[in-house]
């Protein structure tokens, strides 16, 4: 293993050693994570020895990782991660911001964030000589699992419940996986996922189950560090990270990444992290409202079905990642996720809705004077929009439809006010 010692329950602090499959705490049922061998990779590596690897995908924070390269160079398998930021000069107009930044998670190969997780727990399941890795999705993440399957070989099993959008089931079978729809919701699939998973000794890739996601996730965190935090100046406020939360685990993931970071003295001050929920799927938000690490299931109806999730199944750790990190939770409806779409767009950046979300609850923090004009801030937009047009199309007017003629062309300019 890289660097890897073990397991440690988020909740109760057991440890365990490492071992070929597990999941949860086998004492109190808790999230468990992934315990990397600090002292050794202190010895081996310097901060210089990341900056300067020509890898130009998640795979240049191998040393960080707890699998190693499963192969698959000229593949999208190596083309996970190590997305863009952008400094959109009309974002930072509109916000009033002096500081910003976008990382942009819809340039993964599969377009969506979860390629990090997938991409990880790909290689754990080489390592672990898994015939079949099985998970549960709405759509992104049993795309990311069904892409970077197939870059490598692997088969995979997805389940996804029937109202998953149209785009992302076509993705799950283009990329070859075998593709099962659940008439129930998220959460039904997930816990057949599970006994699935036990009963037929396959590998199960959930999100906030197995703790390999998380590891995944906290790439992005890494790269944050790289390509932002490294330049910030001593002295400067502190950056604050909003992203979208739906099972809780990107938060979670980019909060372990944070602190593994920290633990390494590679890292001075730990990033405020703030989670965003629809109000229609707040239930991780709810318990930070009501400061517990207990979640309350919902009965979740957003549009935004990346993060409609009825029992966030990484909420615990994910309220601990705003309170720890100094951060919050913000809740935004639906109207103004589909507003910040436009927004996004304006900016030529096509997010899909989980994805705006995160700059919905930026701009209502903003709206309520949480931030402040000099707070340094970077949003993540989580997905590519091409992943929900039904969605998409609700944020903007049908295109008008005219003869093909310059006679009919000039009126309908002028109609718009585009032409003298």
């Amino acid at each position: 293993m890289n660097h890897y010692l073990g397991y440690r329950c988020t909740f109760c602090d057991t440890e365990i050693s490492p071992t070929e499959i597990l999941y949860t705490c086998p004492a109190c049922g808790g999230n468990l994570d992934v315990v990397l061998d600090y002292r050794r990779i202190q010895q081996k590596y310097r901060p210089e020895d990341i900056f300067s690897r020509a890898e130009g995908s998640l795979w240049r924070y191998e040393p960080l990782l707890p699998v190693t390269d499963p192969g698959g160079l000229a593949t999208p398998l190596h083309a996970a991660g190590w997305t863009p930021v952008y400094q959109p000069e009309r974002l930072i107009r509109g916000l009033g911001l002096r500081k910003f930044w976008l990382k942009d998670e819809g340039k993964n190969p599969t377009a969506s964030f979860k390629d990090r997780a997938s991409a990880i727990v790909v290689a754990r399941s080489r390592e672990i000589g898994a015939d079949v890795v099985v998970t549960a999705s709405t759509g992104n993440a049993g795309a990311a699992l069904a892409g970077m399957a197939a870059a490598i070989e692997q088969n995979a099993v997805i389940l996804a419940p029937k109202t998953a959008p149209a785009a992302k089931i076509a993705q799950l079978l283009i990329y070859g996986a075998q593709v099962v729809l659940v008439d129930g919701s998220y959460d039904d699939a997930f816990d057949l996922t599970i006994q699935a998973s036990r009963e037929f000794g396959w590998y199960c890739r959930n999100t906030g189950y197995n703790p390999f996601t998380a590891e995944g996730k906290k790439t992005a965190a890494f790269e944050i560090w790289e390509q932002v935090l490294r330049h910030f100046r001593a002295g400067n406020k502190p950056l604050c990270v909003f992203v979208s939360v739906g099972d809780g685990n990107i938060i979670s993931g980019l909060h372990k990444g944070f602190k593994d970071l920290m633990a390494l003295g590679w890292l001075e001050r730990m990033p405020r992290l703030f989670g965003v929920q629809s109000e229609l799927s707040s239930a991780v938000a709810d318990a930070y409202l009501a400061g517990t690490e207990v979640i309350t299931p919902v009965k979740a109806t957003t549009l935004a079905d990346s993060i409609s999730v009825n029992l966030p199944r990484d909420g615990g750790r994910a309220v601990r990642a705003a309170v720890e990190a100094e951060g919050a939770y913000i809740k935004v409806a639906d109207a103004d996720i589909i507003r910040a779409i436009i927004d996004l767009g304006a900016a030529g950046i096509f997010a899909e809705p989980a994805g705006a979300a995160a700059l919905a609850g930026l701009q209502k923090a903003l709206a309520e004077g949480d931030l402040l004009e000099d707070d340094p801030v970077l949003v993540i937009n989580s997905g590519n929009g091409l992943k929900d047009i039904r969605a998409a199309m609700m944020a903007v007017p049908n295109p008008a439809i005219i003869e093909p003629t310059m006679s009919a062309l000039k009126l309908h300019l002028e109609k718009k006010g585009r032409i003298e």
